[in-house]
């Protein structure tokens, strides 16, 4: 399965890939905005990406997404230090599928994947 992150934090591109390929998961691609990402996306079945980012923000990069119909049922994660209940409805109803308040540990992203995955299947 390839999965983009997209962070503008080198650092919180470095531990996410590392704790997928931990997860057992190889093909990790990586980008530091969200612009950057929309041109990564070839072949991604799965997207983990940061709100607060320079040139295109998270928001921003999910709605691009969902305006693309190829890109309308990939699984998109936010990971963000955005956990308020109105931050987390905005990002909902823009089409992400789920969910992560920084700081997260291995346990949360594998958690937080299989339930993405496993609504995604049976929806």
């Amino acid at each position: 399965m390839k999965i983009l992150v997209v962070d503008d934090s080198f650092s919180i591109r470095r531990i996410l890939k590392n704790i997928l390929q931990n997860l057992g998961y190889e093909d990790v691609v990586e980008a530091g905005d969200g612009a950057e990402g929309l041109n990564k996306m070839g072949g991604v079945e799965l997207v983990l990406t940061d709100w607060n980012m320079p040139n295109m923000d998270g928001l921003s990069f999910v709605k691009a997404l969902r305006s693309k119909p190829a890109y309308k049922s990939v699984p998109i994660i936010m990971i963000t230090t955005e956990g308020g209940k109105n931050e987390v409805i905005e990002a909902i109803k823009s089409g992400v599928n789920n969910y992560i308040v920084e700081p997260f540990n291995k346990e949360t992203v594998a958690e937080k994947i299989d339930q993405t995955l496993k609504k995604m299947q049976s929806s």
